[in-house]
């Protein structure tokens, strides 16, 4: 990074009231502004887009938003960060836990742990990075009213915290539909740097979506939206290097006659979005099974974990 331009108020052609109305519009770090399209700022802060543009060129000239050598990409890669999921043989399954600056999704009938695991990230991600956490705050956005204060408190006990604490460090909300989903995950452009938010949840990602645009008739519109709205969750996740967990439903599809016949909600839009996918099932009792669908990085695989009243954790053998 430039050393003179540190902020946004030291990007040239930025003076006071310019940076006043992209503070208020949710522009408070250079990194949000970099990775922002002009016709948005413009709109969001109310600035001409040409005006715009010359501030994103700057913004990213003073990030030092380049072509990079494979080396320097690798040594990026090591600025991300892990938070642990309570269980080993899943931390292991995803390459040491749930990655910053990257979606983790996770996919499954109803009852597999998808919001469980939700639950126990929001704790865990508050823990010191020696135990595995981010010494943060969680996000949780809430689409269908799943959210349990009564498991964050037996998780918490279950890992020797004080359960008022790590609740007063749970910034959650309720999404009533789709475009106030969208409109939270902007609030958060503003929210996440100011209170030391280093975890994301949207739980489930795709619900409002599915219910507000049904029929093969209103599938490009749906699509459209939430690529647009996934985009948002890619641009948080990198512009602050924190965690996005989203989950998602699974539907059936008929067509097939082996092999798995579900398949996750939102079509090839959130398949190729998130940068890691896991499908859960059920297994014997509170075991389930955690599998490695796509993730650039990691191979294939799967990972036995256990829900109990604690939390996720590993089966005893």
């Amino acid at each position: 990074m430039s050393e003179q331009i540190k902020t946004v108020k030291d990007l040239p052609g930025v003076g006071a009231t310019i940076a006043k109305k992209l503070e208020e519009a949710g522009y408070v770090t250079l990194w949000a502004i970099a990775v922002s399209r002009a016709e948005e700022i413009s709109a969001r802060a109310g600035i001409p887009v040409t005006t715009a543009e010359k501030i994103i060129v700057a913004a990213r000239k003073a990030l030092g938003i380049r072509f990079k050598t494979a080396k320097e990409v690798k040594m990026e890669r090591l600025s991300v960060r892990k938070i642990t999921t309570g269980s080993k043989n899943l931390d292991d399954l995803l390459g040491g836990g749930i990655e910053t600056k990257t979606i983790t999704e996770f996919f499954g009938e109803y009852g597999t742990g998808k919001t469980q695991i939700c639950h126990q990230l929001s704790v865990n991600v508050q823990l010191p990075p020696e135990r595995g956490g981010l010494k943060g705050k969680a996000v949780y956005i809430d689409t269908e009213g799943t959210f349990r204060w009564e498991r964050i408190e037996a998780m918490a006990r279950g890992l020797g915290l004080d359960p008022d604490e790590v609740m007063e460090n749970i910034l959650y909300q309720r999404a009533y539909n789709s475009d106030h989903q969208m409109a939270i995950v902007d609030e958060l452009f503003t929210l996440v740097p100011k209170e030391n938010v280093k975890l994301v949840i949207i739980d489930s990602v795709t619900s409002h979506f599915r219910a507000e645009y049904p029929g093969r008739e209103n599938l490009a519109v749906r699509q459209q939206k939430l690529n647009k709205h996934l985009h948002q969750l890619v641009r948080l996740a990198e512009a602050y290097n924190i965690a996005v967990v989203v989950t998602n439903q699974v539907m059936a599809r008929p067509d097939v006659f082996y092999g798995d016949p579900t398949q996750a909600v939102g079509g090839h839009v959130l398949a190729h979005t998130p940068g890691v996918r896991v499908q859960l099932r059920k297994a014997k009792g509170n075991r389930r099974i955690a599998k490695i669908v796509d993730a650039p990085h990691l191979p294939e695989g799967e990972a036995v974990f256990v829900i109990v009243d604690e939390g996720i954790r590993d089966p005893e053998e």
